[in-house]
């Protein structure tokens, strides 16, 4: 009588994991993910006290990933890196994501904000709005290229394309616009140094403002986040407010 033959499990050939495939790949995951923390370079020991897999296991899984591509050896042969399969799965993954447009960015944005939102772009010198907040009155690209002084965004403008300044009048919109050439100058490098413009009742008596720079992917400023509220509402102080103007020019990035 001929025994019955039962069809191997998928992948149970030449694996080396048996019937514990599940278990494997998971183990498997984790060591590229852990040499993706930890860095080209890092050793198998370090690798299996990372992932919590014994020496042994974690040595015969990163035998197998090297073997098809997911990881390299170092040149020293002394560490692990994550290899050409590895790199080709994060770019798909890159690739695929629908890109989002910058007014899809700031809609999103606005739902989690009761102040005015608007972004601006400072390619050529000049200040142009890219969008403006249609909840909310903002101050045109105009009104503001006029007295950029006076304005968190046109400060930011001001800060990181200081030959400007050499056009401009500082004249005072309000009782409380830095017109003095010394104190705006002191106000622009505090500005590089923080990477936050504020602008307190400089433009128009009761309002505030901050903004963030937007860069371009190789760190080029282009261009600015603005939020403007009622004064006490938007203050410099606010540490929330400043990181969610932050994180909504990392957003921006690459798109003005």
């Amino acid at each position: 009588m001929v025994a019955e033959r039962h069809p191997a499990r998928p992948g149970a050939a030449g694996t080396g994991f048996g019937g514990q495939q599940p278990k494997a790949v998971q183990r498997a995951l984790a060591m590229l993910e852990a040499v993706a923390h930890l860095g080209a370079g890092v050793s198998a020991k370090q690798i299996s006290t990372y992932t919590r897999v014994p020496p042994a296991t974690a040595y015969r899984i990163l035998n197998l990933l090297v073997a098809d591509g997911f990881l390299v050896r170092t040149p020293d042969l002394t560490g692990f890196a994550l290899g050409r399969r590895t790199s080709e799965l994060a770019y798909a993954a890159a690739t695929t994501q629908p890109a989002r447009t910058v007014a899809e960015i700031l809609e999103d944005l606005r739902a989690e904000t009761r102040h005015g939102l608007y972004v601006t772009s400072f390619r050529g010198g000049t200040l142009r709005m890219v969008d403006t907040d249609p909840d909310h009155e903002i101050v045109p690209a105009a009104t503001i290229s006029r007295n950029p002084h006076a304005h968190a965004v046109g400060k930011l403008l001001l800060a990181y394309r200081p030959g400007l300044l050499e056009h401009i009048e500082l004249r005072p919109v309000t009782a409380h616009t830095v017109a003095d050439p010394l104190a705006l100058k002191s106000q622009l490098a505090h500005i590089l140094a923080t990477e936050v413009s504020f602008e307190d009742q400089e433009s128009r008596i009761g309002r505030a403002a901050l903004a963030v720079p937007v860069r371009e992917p190789g760190s080029e400023v282009v261009g600015g986040l603005c939020v403007q509220g009622s004064v006490g509402r938007v203050s410099v102080h606010n540490a929330e407010l400043i990181a969610f103007l932050r994180h909504g020019a990392a957003e921006l990035t690459g798109l003005l």
